[in-house]
C-alpha cells in the first residue's frame, strides 16, 4: 500500500468509527472496547483510542476476558493486551483484563463451550461497564463476519430473527448498549489500517480449523461464492441482514402490543394469556409473541425449532388444547386462558 491510500484509508476509518458514534450517542459518553488481541478488535480499540487522544471520542478503557481454552496461548493473548498502552505510547490508556474457566463454566451450566464462552464474556464486559461508568461497550465484529453469520444461520434453519444477523446496536443491560461499529466494514479495509500502522495483533490458531463449521464456511464456502457467483456477496448479505433486521424490529414491537393486551397477572410461576383478544392473531406474531415470553422468562430459545414454535400458536388460535416443549415448558388451554409454565 503506498502512503496516500493508507493516510485516506486511515481517515475513513476514523471518521466512519465517529461518525457511527455520533448516530448511536457515543461520542460524549465514556465506553468499553473488547479486545480479544485480534485484528479486529485490535484496530478499533487503535482506532478509538486515536479518536479519544484527538478529543473526538469520551475516554474508552480496553477490556480482555481470558477464557483459558487455549493453555499458554490464551495466557499470551492476554499478555499482549495488558501490553498495547506500553505499545502505542498511551500510559492513560485503561485496561481491563480477567479469567474465566469456561470449559468447567460449559460442564457445571451444562451449556455448550460457544455459549458458555459468550454468556461469560458479555456478563464479564458488563461488570466493566458498571464499574467504570461507561454507558457503551463495542466489539470488533465486521461486515465479514455478519455474512458468516447469515450463512451459518441459514444452513441451521434460522427464522426471520436469526437471518437479521447481528445488530448494529443493541441493549446489553440497563443503561449499557452493545454497538458494533465495524460491521459495514470489510475485514480487509481493517486489515489494511493494521498493516499501514504497523500493529501487531494474535492469531487464533482455531480460526483454521475447518473441522469447524463457520472456519469451513469462512475459508471455503464464502470464497466460493464471492469468486463464482457475486463479487459483492457479503454486502448483499449484509443489506439482507439489514432489511430482515427492519422487519424483525417492527414485528416484535407488534407483538409488545398484543402480548400487553392479553397478559395477565402471574398464578405464582405461570404466565398466564387471555384468550380472546389472541384469538385472531396471525400465526406469525403469535410465534414472536411466544419468542418474546421465552426469552424475558429465561427459557431455552435454542431448543426451540420451527415446528415447536408453530405447535405452540396452534394453541395461540385455539386448534389445539396443549403441548410440552424442551427444556421442561408446558403450555395449556385452559377456558378462556393459556398457561404456560416451565417444569
Amino acid at each position: 500500500m503506498d502512503t496516500t491510500s493508507g493516510a485516506l484509508m486511515q481517515v475513513s476509518l476514523l471518521e466512519h468509527v465517529e461518525a457511527f458514534g455520533r448516530r448511536h450517542d457515543m461520542i460524549g459518553r465514556p465506553g468499553v472496547v473488547a479486545v480479544s488481541g485480534g485484528p479486529d478488535s485490535v484496530a478499533l480499540a487503535h482506532v478509538a483510542a486515536t479518536l479519544w487522544t484527538q478529543e473526538r471520542l469520551a475516554p474508552i478503557v480496553i477490556a480482555h476476558l481470558n477464557h483459558q481454552l487455549r493453555g499458554i496461548e490464551s495466557d499470551a493473548d492476554e499478555a499482549f493486551v495488558q501490553d498495547l498502552p506500553r505499545a502505542w505510547n498511551l500510559p492513560a490508556l485503561a485496561c481491563r483484563t480477567h479469567r474465566i474457566d469456561v470449559a468447567r463454566l460449559a460442564k457445571e451450566t451444562g451449556d455448550n463451550l460457544e455459549n458458555a464462552a459468550r454468556q461469560a464474556r458479555y456478563g464479564w464486559l458488563t461488570e466493566v461497564a458498571r464499574e467504570t461508568g461507561a454507558a457503551w461497550v463495542a466489539t470488533g465484529h465486521t461486515a465479514d463476519d455478519q455474512a458468516e453469520t447469515l450463512v451459518h444461520r441459514l444452513l441451521r434453519g434460522s427464522g426471520a430473527q436469526g437471518l437479521s444477523g447481528m445488530a448494529e446496536r443493541r441493549p446489553l443491560a440497563p443503561g449499557i448498549d452493545l454497538v458494533r461499529p465495524l460491521l459495514t466494514i470489510r475485514r480487509a479495509v481493517v486489515l489494511a489500517y493494521l498493516e499501514h500502522h504497523r500493529l501487531p495483533y494474535r492469531q487464533d490458531a482455531s480460526n483454521d480449523d475447518v473441522g469447524f463449521t463457520r472456519n469451513r464456511l469462512r475459508h471455503e464456502l464464502l470464497p466460493v461464492l464471492e469468486q463464482n457467483y457475486n463479487p459483492n456477496l457479503v454486502e448483499v448479505l449484509g443489506r439482507t441482514a439489514l432489511q430482515l433486521r427492519e422487519i424483525q424490529d417492527e414485528l416484535t414491537r407488534q407483538a409488545r402490543e398484543w402480548l400487553g393486551r392479553a397478559e395477565l397477572p402471574r398464578a405464582g410461576t405461570m404466565v398466564v394469556l387471555r384468550r380472546e383478544p389472541l384469538q385472531h392473531a396471525p400465526p406469525v406474531l403469535a410465534r414472536e409473541l411466544l419468542r418474546l415470553i421465552w426469552q424475558r422468562e429465561g427459557w431455552p430459545l435454542g431448543d426451540m425449532g420451527f415446528d415447536d414454535w408453530d405447535r405452540a400458536a396452534t394453541i395461540v388460535g385455539g386448534v389445539t388444547t396443549g403441548n410440552d416443549f424442551p427444556g421442561g415448558v408446558r403450555m395449556r388451554l385452559a377456558g378462556q386462558v393459556i398457561q404456560i409454565e416451565r417444569h
